[in-house]
Formats: C-alpha cells, structure tokens, sequence
C-alpha cells in the first residue's frame, strides 16, 4: 500500500535509513488479515505520525522494486493527511518534490507511472516552479 500525498503541487516521498539517498511513496506490506486502507493507516501513523483523510483508491501500479530489481505491485491510495509529517520509524527523511529536482533518485513506481500521472491531472507543479 502507497499514498499519494500533494500538497502545494508537490508530491510527498520518503527514504529509508537503509537507502537514504532513494525516495519512495510512504505505505508499505499489509500484516495478515490486514485490509488495504487498513494496512495504509497503520504505516502512515508508524511511518510518519498522520492519519490519511479521504483517502480515494488511485489504482495498482507495477514497477520493479527500487533496491531490489524484483517486479513489485503497490495499490495507490490519494489522500490528504491530518498534520505536519515527521519521519519515524526505518524512515531516514522526507521531502516534497514536483519531480524535476536535479539529481534526485526516485524509485522506478514514482518516476515512471507515480508523477506522470499527477503531472497528467495538473496536480504537480512544473520544472518552473522548483
């Protein structure tokens, strides 16, 4: 389970302290039993200290795994969240992006299908506005 979280045309990504140099959406596997928004829920408080508001089901994205290389399926929830995030838990930081920062390595989901899909729907912002 992923989140996609924007806000002021900017999408939120995280690190973790194993490879703090490569961001990825905040979410992470469900615990047996779990459900989707449940499994969300649980790894946005752990992860980050919030709790997502009306979350709307994005769809399943299909990408390899950024560190691994192995095929990788993550369901996309878009959501707002209730607070400022703070990082905790594995996570090393967190930055909001439009993309189009220089240098930043952004897992293969996010690149390639994440922020072409935000840009699509004009809720990311341009190169322009870094």
């Amino acid at each position: 389970m992923a989140a996609v979280i924007v806000q002021h045309e900017r999408l939120l990504v995280v690190s973790k302290q194993a490879a703090p140099d490569v961001f990825y959406l905040p979410g992470g596997k469900p615990e047996p039993g779990e459900q989707p928004l449940e499994a969300l829920t649980r790894e946005l408080a752990e992860e980050l200290g919030v709790r997502p508001l009306e979350p709307r089901l994005l769809g399943d994205v299909e990408a390899p795994a950024a560190l691994e290389g192995v095929p990788m399926r993550m369901t996309v929830f878009h959501a707002r969240i209730d607070r400022t995030p703070q990082p905790a838990a594995e996570l090393a930081r967190l930055r909001w992006i439009t993309g189009h920062e220089p240098g930043l390595h952004l897992a293969p989901a996010v690149r390639h299908h994440v922020l072409p899909a935000l840009r699509h729907r004009g809720l990311i912002g341009t190169p322009e506005a870094n």
